[in-house]
């Protein structure tokens, strides 16, 4: 599967059970780890669980099995390893203490910078 196509199947899983502010990086010209990286948060530890659950399982049916899946004990984040695209599921309030949109952009800007 390409990964536009998982990069997909990631965000229908988390769209099937409410996930909340669901946000795609392209990282693929920073790292050399994944492709993308997409940030979702729930609304509660139950919630993050579940979407975690539901990402995985809709990752397996298309034929894609996690290479890690870390955090489904306590489920105040939970990081879905797919290979080609990592997903962070998070409560918000962790979300916005690890702020991993700022930082993966900032990357990004430093990066450009370089680059010029």
């Amino acid at each position: 599967m390409q990964s536009d196509e998982l990069k997909q199947v990631v965000i229908s899983a988390l769209e099937d059970l409410k996930g909340n502010d669901i946000t795609c990086l392209d990282v693929k010209n920073l790292t050399s780890v994944t492709d993308h990286m997409i940030i979702a948060s729930g609304t509660s530890n139950r919630h993050v669980k579940s979407l975690a659950d539901n990402v995985i399982e809709q990752a397996k049916a298309n034929g894609v099995r996690p290479m890690g899946i870390e955090g489904e004990d306590g489920a105040e984040w939970v990081l879905v390893d797919l290979g080609d695209v990592v997903t962070h599921i998070m409560l918000p309030s962790t979300r916005q203490f690890f702020d991993l949109e700022r930082l993966w952009e900032t990357s990004s800007s430093d990066l450009e910078h370089q680059q010029a």
